[in-house]
Order: C-alpha cells, then sequence, then structure tokens
C-alpha cells in the first residue's frame, strides 16, 4: 500500500503567485521544471493560487481542474467565462487561452493533465463513510480533500492497517490487496485511464 504524503512533497513556485506540489507523473519526471515542461503522458498536481493570471498552455494535453480549496475560480478559456465552484471538476484543453480570475480570494486546485488520445483524465469528489470503506483500484488516487480519514489494506497486502491520512495525502490505487478508505469528510478519486484506440508500446 502506498501513501503520498503531501507534507512531504517539495514546492514549485508557480507564476500564479503561489506554489505547486506534483503528486504523480507518468513517466516519472521529478527534475526540476517537470511540472512546466510537459515531459509526461500524464500528470496530477495540487497548485496554490494566489493572484489573478494567465495558465500555462499545454499544446496536446487534456485538462482537468477542480477548485478544492476557497470558494471560487472564474476561469476564462478562449474568451468563455466559467465560473468554477468549489469541488465541481471542469475539463477543458490544455492548448485554450486560459486566465484565472479569484473574486473571492486565493484558492487551491487539484489539476489532472492527460496526453490527448493517450490517456483520459476523470475526477471524482465523493463523500465518505464511516460506515463503508472506499477502495481505490489501480490507475486511481484517492486524495482526502477534508475531514479524518484512514486507510487499510485489502487482503494479501503487506502493509499496516488503519494508517491515517492527512489533510491532501494521496492513496495509490492497486487490484492486489486494494487499498480502502474509511472516515468522514471528502475524497477526490482521480482515474487515468489509457485510450482503447492507443497501441501497446
Amino acid at each position: 500500500m502506498e501513501i503520498i504524503r503531501y507534507a512531504e512533497l517539495k514546492p514549485r513556485p508557480w507564476h500564479n503567485g503561489g506554489a505547486t506540489r506534483a503528486l504523480a507523473a507518468f513517466p516519472d519526471a521529478a527534475g526540476p521544471g517537470a511540472a512546466q515542461d510537459g515531459s509526461w503522458d500524464w500528470h496530477v498536481s495540487i497548485a496554490e493560487v494566489a493572484k489573478a493570471g494567465p495558465y500555462s498552455r499545454f499544446a496536446g494535453m487534456e485538462r482537468v481542474l477542480t477548485v478544492i480549496d476557497g470558494e471560487l475560480l472564474l476561469l476564462t478559456v478562449d474568451g468563455a467565462e466559467h465560473p468554477l465552484e468549489k469541488y465541481r471538476p471542469f475539463r477543458f484543453s490544455g492548448a485554450a487561452d486560459s486566465t484565472g480570475a479569484l473574486p473571492t480570494g486565493d484558492i487551491r486546485e487539484l489539476n489532472v493533465m492527460t496526453r490527448t488520445g493517450v490517456f483520459k483524465g476523470y475526477t471524482s469528489i465523493i463523500e465518505l463513510s464511516k460506515k463503508r470503506a472506499h477502495p481505490v483500484f489501480a490507475g486511481q488516487l484517492g486524495i482526502l480533500l477534508q475531514g479524518q480519514a484512514t486507510v487499510s489494506a485489502g487482503a494479501g497486502a503487506d502493509a499496516v492497517d488503519g494508517e491515517p491520512l492527512g489533510r491532501y495525502d494521496a492513496v495509490v490505487g492497486s487490484d492486489t490487496g486494494t487499498p480502502e478508505i474509511l472516515g468522514r469528510g471528502f475524497l477526490a478519486v482521480v482515474s487515468v485511464d489509457p485510450v482503447a484506440e492507443h497501441p501497446a508500446d
């Protein structure tokens, strides 16, 4: 069972006055500037946005952006304004001319970027339960957005059960010993699926 601890991730300055932390990428590109150069086929990160401004363009990429802290992001994509409320994922082209405004103050956002035609990314926000654990399968990340929760390994996994999660910690999914998250609060489930038409390498 693998847990990515948010507090241990290195923040990198972002041009919107905040910082970004990469949770996962494929191929793993952890070098300086990796979050900006698009040298991956998919990338999941959490960014702090402290001022209005343009978003970087990522040609050949599709983005799913979700406000996870703060109230509202006004995202203008190719001239059309989209008010993005908390926990409402929004999909748009990485090649688009995009600008964000912050009418209610700073926000934090979850970014999922996938290479068009190779992978497809999805973000779902679910409410956790103390009575029914939520599984995290292979190809998924479960990210605790709010509340208190623990993660336990399924049958056959060599891991400590009932491991506590901190805010924005991410659980890496697996179909063997599938991790299960139990608690109170909200969880983002990020799924990255290979596009069927893409031939295997």
